[in-house]
């Protein structure tokens, strides 16, 4: 059936699509839409953070958060790159270390981001006395700007394509073979962008999530996973890995150790309501 269908006329090809990884070519320096998604993530991401910020009760001052841009940063690209490595090509790096380094080739972790960024906030927070984990839960809400772009990168790159599909918006990749395939990289811009900003949106300014430390982040946490953990039966696995433990793709077993982190902050976060005290007086003071 799959068969039949890409060889139809009918079938939506990538490569029709007149997309290119290039968004600016001028001959001695190329600037790639992945590079493009990576810069709009960070600087709306800022952006959003210094609105979230604005609302009384929060846990850092401006000052600190343009501090965190920085740290964050960094811990995207070290932690994104780093959690490539060593969870999906740990023996290729290992004997070509040199490779690790050329980050303009492709190759980063969204897991490994996550790990990175954390520890970024927990250094900035302890060098500024701050409390780190409701920072995270501000953060948190930050993130699906970035996962929102950085997955029309990938479709714009014609790359992590997904599973053979018989579905009307099917398409084939190039890169592939001549199957019709889903298109997973939208699945999840929209399910890990805009869905869960929009939950996270609506936790963030019409409830009082915020003076619960760690909802928030367990929230995205548990979030993400679920849309990662269901969006990887559409995705191709690796080629590399293929389904490793009981059939699972290398994102859905990453996926697990969120998922359970997320469901425990959320069950926890009543308990720690107390710890954000002196917050919560300043934004029932402010009406």
């Amino acid at each position: 059936m799959i068969a039949s269908i890409a060889a139809s006329g009918d079938t939506l090809r990538w490569a029709e699509l007149g997309l290119s990884p290039v968004a600016l070519d001028l001959g001695f320096f190329q600037l790639r839409w992945y590079s493009l998604a990576y810069i709009a993530g960070i600087i709306i991401g800022w952006w959003y953070l210094l609105k979230l910020i604005a609302k009384p009760g929060a846990p850092m001052a401006r000052r600190h958060a343009d501090d965190l841009v920085f740290y964050a940063t960094l811990g995207i690209l070290l932690g994104g790159r780093l959690g490539y490595v060593l969870f999906y090509k740990p023996l290729e790096y290992l004997n070509n270390p040199i490779e690790i380094v050329r980050v303009w080739d492709g190759g980063m972790s969204f897991h490994g981001g996550v790990i990175g960024v954390s520890l970024a906030i927990i250094l900035m927070a302890r060098k500024h006395k701050l409390d780190w984990l409701r920072i995270h839960d501000y953060v948190a809400c930050t993130i699906p700007f970035g996962l929102f772009f950085g997955r029309l990168a990938n479709f714009v790159n014609g790359e992590l394509w997904g599973r053979p599909g018989d579905v009307p918006w099917a398409m084939v990749f190039p890169r592939a073979d001549e199957l019709a395939r889903h298109p997973s990289q939208l699945y999840e811009a929209g399910l890990e962008g805009i869905g869960l900003f929009l939950l996270l949106w609506y936790l963030f300014w019409k409830t009082e999530a915020r003076l619960h430390p760690g909802k928030l982040v367990g929230v995205f946490l548990a979030g993400y996973g679920v849309a990662r953990f269901t969006v990887e039966f559409f995705r191709e696995p690796d080629d590399h890995l293929g389904l490793l433990w009981f059939q699972m793709s290398m994102g859905q077993l990453l996926t697990i150790p969120m998922l359970i982190g997320g469901i425990w902050l959320i069950v926890t976060a009543k308990g720690r309501y107390e710890q954000a005290k002196p917050d919560r007086a300043g934004a029932e003071a402010a009406g």
